[in-house]
């Protein structure tokens, strides 16, 4: 059974950064796709940075140099290391993981994280 635990998760001042985390049990494979998503209140989920084969990685255009995402292989954990918070950055982070059910099978299941809270505000 995957599961998935975020942590890293609080309260910051704006300017301030934090670090998330995110360890999988059962490991994470070459060809699994980790993502970090986020939901402000009152809106929906958005995709904040993905990586995929350890090193490959996404971020969208409006977090790049403030948001850098990164994986540790020996722990099986994947990171989100978030600088220059802002109070926008405000939302309850979630941590996805999206495994291909074989080699020669398409087809993905997705697992979810519980969620941690950031809360940027003086």
């Amino acid at each position: 059974q995957v599961q998935l635990v975020e942590s890293g998760g609080g309260l910051v001042q704006p300017g301030g950064s934090l670090r998330l985390a995110c360890t999988v049990s059962g490991g994470i494979n070459k060809s699994d796709v980790v993502t970090w998503y986020r939901q402000p209140p009152g809106t929906q989920r958005e995709l904040v940075a993905s990586i995929f084969g350890s090193d490959q990685t996404n971020h969208p255009d409006s977090e790049k140099g403030r948001f850098a995402i990164s994986m540790d292989d020996s722990k099986n954990t994947v990171f989100l290391q978030m600088n220059n918070l802002k109070p926008e950055d405000t939302a309850v982070y979630y941590c996805n993981l999206r495994q291909r059910r074989g080699k020669w099978d398409p087809r993905v299941d997705d697992y979810w994280g519980q969620g941690t809270q950031v809360t940027v505000s003086s």
